[in-house]
C-alpha cells in the first residue's frame, strides 16, 4: 500500500511537472528568421501581448536561412522568411519531422535607394543588373556625377539578398567590389552616410534618410507592388511545423494579419496587407 501511495504521489507529481511544462509552452513563442518581416513580427507581438495577457513573445532577426535552420531544430515556432523556402530546405525538415507550413503575412516590393543628395531618380532593372555585376561602376554611366558606385548588398543568407538576386539580377554574381551588411536598417544607414552609394532594402525600410529609385518607370509603392507593376516585389512569410492547431498561441499569432487591426499594422509599417 505504501509503494502504491508512493507511485500514486510520483505520477501525481510528474503530471504537475507535465502540466507546467505545458502551460509554459503555451504561453511562450519563439520567433527567428528575416530581418524584413522582423518588425511586422515586432509589432503583432507588442499589440498581441497588449491584448492577451501572460504570453512571452522572442524574437530573432538571424536572416531568413537561419530561420529555416531554428524550425528545422525546434529552436523556434515561426520562422520568419522573406523569400519562399527552397524545395532543399524542405527536405532538410521533413528528414528531421518538421512540416513546414507557410502563411504569407504581407506583400513587399525591394526598393532600390541612393543618398538624397544622388542626381539620379530612376534606372532600369538592366541597369541595376549591370551595376551589381560590375559592368557599370560610375554614376556619370547613367546620369550622375562623376564618381565611383559604392555597391551595398544584404549578406547572402538573406531572403532580401535571393529575392534580389532573382529578379533584379537573374542569379548573375554580385561585383567582387560589393560590401555586404546584416540587416535591410543597415543597408539604409550606409546609403544614408554615403552619398555615392546604391543598396536595396524592404519597402517598410524607406523613409526621409534615403531616396527610392524609379525602377523601369515606376516608383514602389503599395499601389504599384499590388498591380504588379513594380518590377521587385514578393510575398513575406511566416512558417510554422504544421498548421497550428486553431485557438493555440502561434495560431493567433501567424492569423493576426487577416484581422482588421493586423492588416492596420502592416500598413503602417509600409508593406502591403495581404487582403482589404
Amino acid at each position: 500500500m505504501k509503494n502504491l501511495l508512493k507511485l500514486t504521489k510520483i505520477s501525481a507529481f510528474a503530471a504537475c511537472l507535465m502540466f507546467v511544462a505545458y502551460a509554459e509552452a503555451e504561453d511562450k513563442i519563439v520567433i527567428d528568421g528575416s530581418t524584413t518581416v522582423g518588425p511586422i513580427s515586432k509589432a503583432f507581438a507588442d499589440f498581441y501581448k497588449e491584448n492577451n495577457g501572460g504570453v512571452n513573445i522572442t524574437i530573432s532577426e538571424s536572416g531568413s536561412g537561419n530561420g529555416v535552420k531554428s524550425l528545422m531544430n525546434g529552436a523556434c515556432d515561426i520562422a520568419n522568411m522573406s523569400r519562399f523556402m527552397k524545395s532543399s530546405e524542405f527536405k532538410a525538415c521533413a528528414d528531421k519531422g518538421i512540416m513546414p507550413v507557410a502563411h504569407v503575412v504581407a506583400f513587399d516590393g525591394l526598393a532600390v535607394i541612393v543618398n538624397p543628395q544622388n542626381k539620379v531618380g530612376a534606372l532600369t532593372l538592366a541597369q541595376i543588373a549591370d551595376i551589381y555585376t560590375g559592368k557599370i561602376t560610375n554614376w556619370k554611366q547613367v546620369g550622375g556625377d562623376d564618381a565611383e558606385i559604392v555597391v551595398i548588398s544584404r549578406d547572402t543568407n538573406s531572403g532580401t539578398y535571393e529575392t534580389f538576386n532573382e529578379v533584379a539580377l537573374k542569379k548573375q554574381a554580385i561585383t567582387p567590389k560589393a560590401e555586404y551588411v546584416g540587416s535591410n536598417g543597415q543597408a539604409r544607414t550606409r546609403v544614408n552616410s554615403t552619398k555615392n552609394a546604391i543598396a536595396y532594402v524592404g519597402l517598410g525600410f524607406v523613409d526621409n534618410s534615403v531616396k527610392a529609385l524609379s525602377v523601369n518607370g515606376t516608383l514602389p509603392s503599395a499601389s504599384s507592388i499590388v498591380s504588379g507593376k513594380y518590377a521587385i516585389s514578393r510575398p513575406l512569410f511566416m512558417f510554422t511545423n504544421a498548421y497550428p492547431k486553431m485557438g493555440s498561441r502561434v495560431y493567433d499569432f501567424v492569423t493576426l494579419h487577416l484581422t482588421k487591426e493586423g492588416r492596420e499594422i502592416v500598413r503602417e509599417l509600409g508593406y502591403i496587407p495581404v487582403c482589404e
